[in-house]
């Protein structure tokens, strides 16, 4: 391996400066004028990506460099911006000395898989800086990408292990941008997604151009649900720079659903001119070419996300009777849902389901419109009258606001939704004692929508 034996002086060669530092820029990034960090490839990254003209002329500028000295650096520099990993990572061995250039070809390590060398290049760093997140978290992201390589069976453990060395961080770390990042990393593996949502939520919130981040937020929020963040979160990694395939598809599939399907098809249209062999995104563009000409009903779609929402409401958040609740558990019946679709004669014929029991289950499905053996085409629509007759009073503008007006954070809104509330008026049905009894709902989430209830001059039930 060889080295520099003396570097410019404009080369930055602290890494607390050339870490830390969040530039921006007016004009297209230029690879022999620009003060290297890495917060600046970070940055000038996002430009190289704009269009493919800007992507070109990089790419040219890259490959014109010399291979040693202070331009060589530059060239390995330029193509881990263009993720030209393995050619960072041998042109970068030369400038080691440099800290942004062993960081730079640390992360083209990790990208790589080549956790041992990866691992030696930020334990390093680490220890030169210890009070800088990037290397602090690139060690430990490293040690866990390893540890999940050697044992995939073991993510709760491994979760926990990530959480502790974390929080046992120096310097604050668990607060900053990438502590927070790892912490989500954390709760995905013990499988607390609701943790993971937090965390990765909070550090969105101090870094929206966090590319791990957003990328792990993304698929996180597609997996549980919330597809308008999901979307939303794709929407920016793609304005970034290009996403890989598998993300690509995800987008596609997640503007289908909202009857974007030009959109979908540019999407799938984006893979199969970078991999014409791909065949599901093959399929998928012939889909999505199909959809454009068909007819969405916009109205109707909201009906059956609001149907949606109540049929997944857990039949254990209704007060129901020692009996009707064995029955239903026996049946296997666990939601609303689930017990739409049950006929009267259905019940009354399981054992010791009786004319009481039955009662108590028609009062629950009344209470949202519902009744047993109904059609799905009649509740949506019986959903939609049941909300209409409920706006009454002056008061009904606001208490038929939909519950993401409230801009809550997504532990307290996942917790009014199992609950079954789709309006703000459903929150103030339920009492603080209630809202703490659900799960991972603390003193936190309660003040937050108290406060949100307040703006609105509501309060919860019985305050």
């Amino acid at each position: 391996m060889t080295s520099e034996t003396a570097e410019p002086e404009n080369v930055e060669s602290d890494l607390t400066a050339s870490l830390a530092e969040e530039p921006t820029f007016e004009l297209e990034f230029d690879l022999e004028k620009q003060t290297l960090s890495f917060a600046a490839l970070e940055v000038g990254r996002q430009s190289v990506y704009e269009s493919l003209d800007a992507k070109r002329r990089f790419k040219n500028q890259v490959e014109a460099l010399p291979t040693s000295g202070e331009p060589g650096r530059r060239r390995g520099l330029g193509l881990w911006v263009l993720a030209e990993y393995e050619r960072c990572a041998a042109e970068l061995v030369a400038h080691e000395g440099d800290d942004t250039a062993a960081f730079t070809r640390a992360r083209a390590l990790l990208s790589l898989a080549r956790f041992d060398e990866a691992l030696k290049i930020f334990q390093r760093l680490s220890d030169k800086h210890p009070n800088e997140p990037r290397p602090r978290s690139g060690l430990l992201e490293t040690k866990l990408e390893q540890a999940l390589a050697k044992r995939p069976e073991d993510l709760a453990k491994l979760g926990e292990e990530l959480e502790r060395n974390v929080l046992a961080a120096p310097g604050g770390f668990a607060e900053t941008i990438e502590g927070l990042y790892l912490r989500g990393r954390a709760a995905e593996l013990r499988r607390d997604l609701d943790e993971a949502l937090d965390c990765y939520e909070k550090s969105r919130a101090l870094d929206p151009q966090h590319y791990s981040l957003l990328t792990r937020f993304a698929h996180l929020a597609e997996r549980t649900g919330f597809d308008d963040l999901a979307l939303e979160l794709y929407e920016d990694l793609l304005r970034m720079r290009p996403i890989d395939h598998n993300a690509l598809i995800n987008l596609g599939v997640l503007y289908e659903d909202v009857g974007r399907d030009a959109d979908a098809a540019s999407c799938y249209d984006t893979i199969l001119r970078n991999k014409g062999t791909d065949e599901r995104a093959r399929m998928y563009l012939i889909d999505a070419r199909a959809a454009m000409s068909m007819y969405y009903d916009e109205d109707l779609e909201k009906k059956e996300d609001r149907l949606n929402q109540i049929l997944r409401i857990p039949i254990t958040d209704f007060e129901l009777s020692v009996r009707a609740r064995n029955c239903l558990n026996k049946m296997q019946i666990t939601t609303l849902g689930d017990l739409v679709q049950k006929t009267e004669q259905e019940l009354l014929s399981y054992k010791n389901f009786g004319e009481t029991s039955l009662t108590e289950i028609k009062e629950i499905l009344h209470s949202k419109g519902l009744r047993l053996g109904m059609p799905r085409e009649e509740a949506v629509a019986s959903i939609e009258a049941h909300a209409r007759r409920q706006q009454t009073g002056d008061r009904s503008d606001v208490m038929n606001k939909p519950i993401l007006e409230l801009a809550l954070s997504i532990r307290a809104r996942r917790t009014v939704e199992t609950l079954g509330c789709l309006t703000v008026g459903d929150i103030t049905k339920h009492s603080a004692e209630e809202l703490l009894g659900m799960p991972n709902f603390g003193q936190t989430s309660l003040q937050e929508l108290r406060t949100k209830l307040a703006e609105l001059s509501l309060k919860l039930k019985g305050e």
